[in-house]
């Protein structure tokens, strides 16, 4: 599905409990391929910090449930510089889309320090309208940060993951800081479970997760690491 000219998603999000996070991730690694970028049997760390504006925007729409709503971020896996990406996420209703533009570790570096001009330069629209966001105040705000064990099913481009030990850097905004503290904010031991696809998901996978037995809920890791941020520095 298309929306104004982006490609949509199918994403829907729900919380397991460890007993039932461990007997549907069974049946799912029986049938579905484990995402080939895992470096264990437990998956990779994903890191974003994210962006926001003197409004408060991205936290404030989620909350509000706001219809179409766009987050950016920059993210890393597993605490290496090797790839880092600006990534927007938008929402459209139900629906999602998720862009995303390389830059490098010294790219990083200056817009980190508040040196983004080079964005503008760059051929990718996002990156353009990155600077247009960050020329209007956008400002890291803060860290997130999980484990991902993730299963994918070519055929409509299923993917399903397992979010583990979500937690939020509360001491810097620097996803290489080498003291950087992270404290998980979910107040039980929670496993996010999210199912994306595109236009259609298989049958059998549908009655392989029983999706309808668990309760789905309207999940966003960033507001829950951006509170725990609010509640540390009583913003």
């Amino acid at each position: 599905m298309e929306f104004q000219g982006k490609k949509l998603r199918h994403e829907y999000k729900y919380y397991l409990h460890t007993h039932d996070y461990m007997a549907l991730r069974h049946k799912v690694s029986q049938l579905l391929t484990m995402d080939r970028n895992s470096v264990d049997a437990d998956g990779y760390e994903i890191r974003s910090l994210y962006f926001d504006g003197p409004h408060r925007h991205s936290l404030h729409d989620k909350n509000d449930g706001i219809f179409s709503r766009e987050k950016y971020r920059i993210r890393i896996y597993n605490g290496s510089d090797a790839k880092i990406t600006v990534e927007r996420k938008s929402k459209f209703g139900e629906y999602v889309c998720k862009e995303s533009a390389p830059i490098t570790r010294q790219e990083y570096g200056a817009l980190l320090s508040g040196s983004y001009t080079f964005l503008k330069e760059r051929e990718s629209a996002l990156l353009q309208e990155f600077y247009a966001a960050l020329s209007r105040g956008f400002r890291p705000i803060t860290i997130v940060n999980y484990v991902r064990e993730a299963y994918i099913y070519e055929p409509g481009n299923v993917r399903i993951t397992f979010d583990k030990r979500l937690s939020a850097g509360i001491n810097t905004c620097n996803l290489f800081h080498p003291d950087l503290v992270l404290e998980e904010v979910l107040s039980a031991p929670l496993t996010i479970l999210e199912v994306k696809y595109d236009s259609f998901l298989p049958d059998h996978i549908r009655k392989l997760m029983q999706l309808e037995s668990h309760n789905r809920s309207s999940i966003s890791k960033y507001v829950l690491c951006r509170e725990a941020g609010i509640i540390h520095f009583k913003e």
